[in-house]
């Protein structure tokens, strides 16, 4: 399964913006909350693998 690495560049109601940060790439992922840990604020980093999103330390 892949394994992907994301920063919340901006939080914007019920979506987040994430930012691939294990490869090169501006592009912006919109990602509804929900789907989120509930804890995240703008900076946090979050690790997706196994079709769920979790804090990376």
């Amino acid at each position: 399964m892949n394994r992907f690495e994301y920063v919340v560049v901006d939080i914007d109601g019920d979506y987040a913006h994430l930012k691939r940060t294990d490869t090169d790439s501006d592009e912006l992922k919109l990602v509804a909350r929900a789907l989120l840990p509930p804890e995240i604020t703008e900076g946090t980093k979050l690790l997706y693998e196994w079709m769920t999103y979790s804090i990376m330390d």
